[in-house]
């Protein structure tokens, strides 16, 4: 439980960030074709494709969702036509997913429109799509109920409670050797330090097939020590001098408010 502790912490700070860049940062009074999809377009797009796959025998897990951009040459029209006559309608607002359904990679394209999917093709060209925060904690808890990792583990003298394992893409070697969606586990120990890259547990290797979700390889090579962890924490309240002293205070503020408007994406001067 602690390790998907941790793992969820990481995973969900990253996740909020990049979510942070899609959400509007401010209530719209008129959405521009080009503007990110909101929050409630993303749970409808989620919606329509569930729908449209009810017999699946797995869960569908979405790696992609965004904004499908509409035709340039229908965007410039409705632009010139928009000045003059603002209730001209916008071209359909549409929405490119990645999708994983029954084991296969689909990329679709979504009508917000009309709430329903305007094409739904089969991906069977080389490599996949992203790892999804699901698949990377699953995978990475495996090697914890593994046998030989824990006995990896002894051997090395290391507590089990301060290891944190991680999954990384295998890499590219070549067309002919594709052989599913495969990632890497690497592993790191904690114990006395925050910073987990500065002490990898290394000659060990384990691979995971994302889909069956189990482990296909194991190796344990030979014992290299782990780096001491004196030293590599970098929290400014384990700082020594040199490494110092605090930087003082700065504040930067317009009296009269910002010389710029902020609707949605787009930036205006505020004349």
């Amino acid at each position: 439980m602690a390790h998907s502790l941790k793992i969820f912490c990481c995973l969900f700070f990253f996740f909020l960030f990049s979510t942070l860049s899609i959400i509007p940062l401010s209530n719209q009074l008129e959405q521009h074709p080009l503007d990110s999809l909101t929050p409630n377009e993303f749970i409808r797009v989620q919606a329509i494709v569930n729908q449209s796959h009810p017999t699946t025998t797995n869960d569908i897990t979405f790696q992609y969702i965004g904004l499908n951009e509409p035709d340039k040459q229908a965007l410039i029209s409705w632009l010139q036509n928009h000045r003059t006559t603002p209730i001209t309608a916008p071209p359909p607002r549409q929405a490119f997913v990645i999708a994983r359904i029954n084991h296969q990679t689909h990329e679709l394209v979504v009508d917000l429109s009309y709430d329903n999917i305007v094409s739904d093709n089969i991906h069977h060209g080389f490599g996949y799509p992203l790892l999804t925060f699901q698949e990377q904690n699953g995978a990475s808890q495996l090697v914890f109920k593994h046998a030989p990792f824990l006995a990896a583990l002894n051997k090395r003298g290391l507590k089990v409670e301060e290891v944190i394992c991680e999954t990384f893409a295998l890499g590219w070697f070549g067309e002919t050797k594709q052989n599913g969606r495969v990632v890497k586990v690497m592993c790191y120990y904690l114990d006395g330090t925050v910073n987990l890259y500065m002490r990898p547990i290394e000659a060990i290797t384990v691979t995971v097939d994302l889909e069956a979700m189990n482990i296909t390889h194991f190796r344990d090579r030979l014992v290299v020590p782990v780096p001491k962890a004196a030293g590599t924490d970098y929290r400014e309240s384990e700082q020594k001098a040199p490494f110092g002293p605090e930087l003082k205070g700065i504040t930067v503020v317009q009296p009269d408010g910002p010389s710029f408007i902020i609707d949605g994406s787009r930036v205006s001067s505020n004349k």
